[in-house]
C-alpha cells in the first residue's frame, strides 16, 4: 500500500500525458451533445470517485448529476430512460458483474456510456462508448490509493475538458509535482489520537466530501478502525451527538466557500472536549496536518495523498497489515 501510494503521482503524470488528446475530443462532444444529467455508477473507492464528480460537474458545469444504485438493474432487473443522458461508470478492474450489468442496461437505455477503468482490456472498457484509461499501472494491495487518486484526476481532467475552462487546466498541469509534495508533509500528528481510538468520524464538505468518504473506508478495511464519513453540514443533524472525549474526529477542508462552516465546526467539537484533526482548516485546540496551496478543485487529490502514508502509518500501529485486510479480495464480485 506504501509503495502504491507513492507511485500516484508518477501515473496521474503519465494519465494526462497519455490521454491529452482523446479527453479532449471527449469534452468537445460532451459540449456538442450537451447531455441533460449525468449518472455515475461505481462500487467502493471508485463511488467515492463519482462523490467527487458530482459536486465538481455540478458546480463547474451545473449538470445535474447523480449516483446509480447498481441493484436496480442487475438484481430488480429495472429499465430507465436515460436518453441524452452521460452515464459514467468507474471501476479499476472493470469487471464488477453488477457494474456491467448496469453500464449494458445504460447504453441500452440510450445514455452515452464512458468508462473511466485501469484494466484497459476489460469488459466494461469494451461495454462503454468511450474509455478512459487511469494509467495506474498494477496495484497489488487490495485497498486503492492510486487508482483512486487517478480517478480523481480523470474526472477532473475530463470537467476541464468539458468546460473548457483554462484555470483548471493549468491547475492540471502543476497537480503531479504537487502530489509529490503532499505525499511528503508530515500527518504524524494525528498518529497518538488514531492509533488507540475505536470510533471516528471523517468530515469534509464539497468536493472534498469524497476524500472523507475514502479515509473512511481505509480507516475501516486497513487499520481494523470504525470510522464513518459525514458532511460538516449533515453531521450536526444528529450524528454529532456521539462525539465526545474518547470519539475523535478528523476534518478535511480545501479552500473555497466551504472551508468556512467546517472550521466553525471544529471549533464547536474542541469547546465540547472533542479530540480534533484538522487538514486544510484550522480551530484552536485541533491538531493541524500541513497542507499545501492549490486550486481547490484538485485539494482533494492532495488530501488523498497526504492521508494514505497517515492511514499506513496508522494500521501499522494498530498491529494490521495493510495489504492483507481480512476478508476482502482485490476485485469484488458484487451480483
Amino acid at each position: 500500500m506504501f509503495r502504491e501510494a507513492a507511485e500516484a503521482p508518477a501515473a496521474v503524470r503519465r494519465q494526462l500525458a497519455a490521454n491529452r488528446e482523446r479527453v479532449a475530443m471527449l469534452g468537445e462532444r460532451l459540449r456538442s451533445l450537451g447531455p441533460r444529467a449525468v449518472v455515475t455508477c461505481a462500487r467502493g473507492s471508485s463511488d467515492h470517485a463519482a462523490t467527487y464528480a458530482k459536486y465538481l460537474m455540478e458546480t463547474r458545469l451545473g449538470v445535474l448529476t447523480s449516483s446509480a444504485a447498481p441493484s436496480v438493474t442487475s438484481v430488480y432487473r429495472s429499465r430507465q430512460d436515460l436518453s441524452d443522458c452521460l452515464f459514467l461508470a468507474i471501476s479499476q478492474s472493470g469487471r464488477s458483474p453488477d457494474l456491467l450489468v448496469a453500464s449494458r442496461a445504460a447504453r441500452e437505455a440510450g445514455a452515452f456510456v464512458v468508462a473511466m477503468v485501469n484494466a484497459e482490456d476489460s469488459p466494461l472498457a469494451e461495454i462503454a462508448d468511450e474509455a478512459i484509461a487511469l494509467g495506474a499501472g498494477e496495484e497489488k494491495s487490495v485497498a486503492a490509493t492510486k487508482s483512486y487518486i487517478a480517478s480523481l484526476a480523470a474526472v477532473a481532467h475530463l470537467v476541464a475538458e468539458w468546460s473548457g475552462e483554462a484555470k483548471l487546466r493549468s491547475a492540471l498541469a502543476k497537480l503531479p509535482a504537487q502530489l509529490d509534495v503532499a505525499w511528503n508533509l508530515d500527518w504524524s500528528p494525528a498518529l497518538p489520537l488514531l492509533a488507540g481510538a475505536t470510533n471516528l468520524f471523517v468530515m469534509a464538505r464539497g468536493v472534498g466530501l469524497a476524500v472523507a468518504q475514502e479515509a473512511a473506508l481505509k480507516f475501516k478495511e486497513t487499520c481494523g478502525l470504525h470510522a464513518e464519513a459525514f458532511s460538516g453540514a449533515e453531521v450536526r443533524h444528529g450524528p454529532q451527538a456521539l462525539l465526545g472525549a474518547s470519539f475523535p474526529a478528523l476534518v478535511l477542508a480545501q479552500d473555497d466557500a466551504a472551508r468556512g462552516g467546517l472550521e466553525a465546526l471544529a471549533a464547536d467539537l474542541v469547546a465540547r472536549g472533542v479530540p480534533v484533526a484538522c487538514a486544510g482548516a484550522r480551530a484552536s485546540g485541533a491538531i493541524e496536518l500541513p497542507t499545501i496551496s492549490s486550486e481547490p478543485a484538485l485539494a482533494p487529490l492532495l488530501l488523498a495523498q497526504s492521508f494514505y502514508r497517515l492511514a499506513n502509518a496508522v494500521a501499522l500501529a494498530r498491529g494490521h497489515d495493510p495489504d492483507e485486510p481480512p476478508h476482502l479480495s482485490k476485485v469484488t464480485e458484487t451480483h
